[in-house]
């Protein structure tokens, strides 16, 4: 299944590429037949009323790197320590109150806020800060992670590659690009469905710190390599997922 990532610069050796998976550009919205392949629908639906956590009075020492953030060399691909410097502290993961009608182990995207809430027993859940869809990019609605994949193969669509010829090594013809550092779904990918169909929008690890609490991506939530380590070994496959709209934003809805 192709993923509608699209990095900036695959051709640095520095830079690992923002990305973002989307179902088509604004301007592709139009062709409603590629939409309905991807199982995604235009009907608003509701979205649960949620509280938002506080965040504590006095936040960390921004040089001081959290062990949470330390470099993990024991992955397949070694992921090299955060730069935090380029991290709010605000967006460092940390356990809030954060009282809300989903179940536990359902996860809700504060798309406003750039925060990912993973919702635990008793009125708590995770936080992870997080990087959302740039404008045109950004959607909503509910749907469930379907399965999870450790260091994931990046596919981009034929129509990607067509506008970004440079693209034509990780075709789908050519089996993607293979997992590393360098892949845009970074460590580890939630894919996200709806009806049983991909709706081609995944959460996915970055090391590009100092994109996170920035709409930034091409419709995916992105977070730090870290965080989505810890948080694919916490979610289950088939888990809801409820993304809030940003009124400022113009949202694609799912579902």
């Amino acid at each position: 299944m192709p993923d509608m990532t699209e990095p900036d610069e695959l051709s640095s050796p520095t830079t690992v590429h923002k990305s973002g998976i989307a179902l088509t550009r604004r301007s592709l919205f139009v062709g409603a037949a590629s939409l309905l392949v991807t199982g995604c629908a235009t009907t608003v639906r509701p979205t649960p009323a949620v509280v938002p956590a506080s965040v504590p009075a006095a936040l960390p020492d921004r040089g001081a790197v959290p062990p949470m953030y330390y470099a993990m060399p024991d992955e397949p691909f070694p992921i090299p320590e955060v730069r935090i410097s380029e991290v709010d502290p605000k967006f460092w993961r940390q356990e809030v109150d954060y009282p809300t009608d989903e179940r536990p182990g359902t996860l809700i995207v504060d798309t406003p806020a750039k925060y990912l809430y993973h919702v635990l027993p008793g009125g708590r859940a995770m936080r992870y800060g997080i990087g959302v869809g740039r404008e045109g990019f950004a959607w909503s609605g509910r749907a469930i992670v379907a399965y999870k994949r450790k260091w994931p193969r990046w596919t981009p669509p034929d129509e990607m590659v067509a506008r970004q010829p440079k693209l034509a090594p990780y075709s789908i013809a050519n089996g993607g690009m293979p997992p590393g550092l360098k892949n845009p779904l970074g460590a580890r990918a939630l894919y996200i469905h709806k009806d049983g169909k991909d709706t081609l929008y995944r959460i996915h690890g970055s090391p590009e710190a100092h994109s996170i609490g920035k709409a930034v991506s091409s419709g995916c939530i992105r977070l730090i390599n870290q965080d989505v380590v810890y948080l694919h070994d916490q979610v289950r496959d088939g888990s809801t997922i409820v993304v809030i709209p940003d009124p400022s934003k113009g949202d694609l809805t799912v579902g």
